[in-house]
């Protein structure tokens, strides 16, 4: 039995006051799932993906819901924690699915997507992922749409800017979950091709601990140029920290998942990550919606507004657009089929990287654009400038 067949509608209100000529028509509800990490290490990551999607469901219902065929539909995120696990992954979604028939599950992780895409199909819900890993939607899962860039889109300009400015050494100190195994077998061998060497490998369990000097000194002990780091932003922060206080003056390679910003927080300031290379943080973007969602962000919230934030904001409102587009909130097919006609509905307000396209496959399209800590600031620069395509 598919468990996607019916919604989940519950009456949210049932009159504006006592004694009113009428009833009011109560709202709907549609309930769209989230399964990522809001304990251990890369909590921060996940509250700040799920974070988006509330801002975004928070505006949408505020401003009257989904409208569908005249029907008005509350969005209700539903969030379970999996602590970054594929298998916990896998159980959360049966949970959103069968006891919350969500439509729709988000998750900020590939082991997530993965342990996702063994059943989506079959049981009718449409998997958001926010993964750059290009193998996502490589697999040909109709349902699934994978919303930032493939991670390899950077391998090129990262190791040009870094190999050019610092030397041909690396060495590599980044996390152990399955993201950044995955960047690993791409980035290496990318080195190498441009030609440099690894002159040390050791990662490290990101999600676990809170001190690495032992594994990074192990790898400085190589005398490398630049450290491969990155996971979640705290952890890669106390990596380039630690570094630093051990005496590293070489360059750094972050991961897409880390973002410079908030590394620097961790890490003692831009100055201690100087020669980073990273994705862009949302704060220095040129965009017009990215300018717009920083104001919103920063009305409600402290601290710094994230791509996993943002994107994670932009595609619920693609969602919700779909689910309009398509005239239904249960048909997972549906509603992915009305996604390219869905972004051009959503507003530039709404869409912070200019996201305009989506391959057949279910890849977000968007510009490319690279951040690189120079003399203490960030430098933005597109790919096509590098010269590294």
């Amino acid at each position: 039995m598919t468990f996607m067949k019916t919604v989940r509608r519950v009456a949210v209100a049932t009159a504006l006051a006592m004694g009113m000529a009428g009833a009011v028509q109560a709202a709907e509800k549609v309930n769209i799932g989230f399964t990522g990490p809001l304990s251990g290490g890369a909590a921060l990551y996940g509250e700040n993906t799920l974070e988006g999607l509330r801002m975004a469901a928070k505006e949408i219902n505020g401003n009257g819901g989904i409208d569908v065929d005249g029907t008005q539909y509350e969005i209700n995120i539903v969030s379970l924690d999996d602590m970054y696990s594929p298998s916990r992954a896998a159980v959360n979604g049966k949970r959103l699915v069968q006891q919350s028939n969500t439509p729709v599950v988000f998750t900020p992780h590939s082991g997530g997507t993965f342990a996702l895409q063994a059943f989506n199909e079959r049981d009718g819900f449409l998997v958001m992922s926010y993964t750059s890993i290009p193998s996502v939607t490589e697999k040909g899962n109709e349902l699934t749409v994978k919303i930032p860039p493939n991670f390899t889109d950077y391998v090129k300009p990262f190791t040009k800017l870094t190999m050019d400015r610092f030397g041909k050494k690396l060495g590599v100190a980044n996390a152990t979950h399955d993201y950044a195994k995955y960047w690993t077998k791409a980035f290496v061998p990318g080195w190498e091709a441009a030609g440099g060497e690894v002159v040390a490998s050791n990662p490290m369990d990101y999600n676990k601990s809170a001190d690495f000097y032992t594994g990074v000194s192990k790898v400085l002990s190589a005398n490398p140029d630049v450290l491969f780091v990155g996971g979640a932003s705290e952890p890669t922060g106390l990596v380039v920290r630690q570094a630093r206080e051990l005496g590293f003056k070489g360059g750094f390679v972050v991961m897409d998942q880390a973002k410079i910003d908030e590394v620097a927080n961790v890490a003692g300031g831009l100055e201690a990550v100087e020669g980073a290379v990273g994705v862009t943080p949302l704060v220095y973007s040129d965009n017009p919606g990215a300018a717009e969602f920083v104001k919103l962000y920063k009305k409600d919230h402290d601290g710094v507004p994230t791509s996993e934030t943002a994107y994670n904001y932009f595609a619920m409102f693609l969602v919700a657009r779909a689910m309009e587009e398509a005239g239904t909130v249960e048909d997972a097919k549906a509603i992915r089929a009305a996604i390219p006609q869905a972004l051009s509905a959503v507003s530039t307000n709404h869409n912070p990287y200019e996201v305009k396209n989506i391959t057949d496959s279910g890849n977000l399209a968007v510009d490319v654009e690279i951040a690189e800590v120079v003399d203490g600031k960030v430098d933005l620069r597109k790919v096509s400038e590098i010269g590294a395509e």
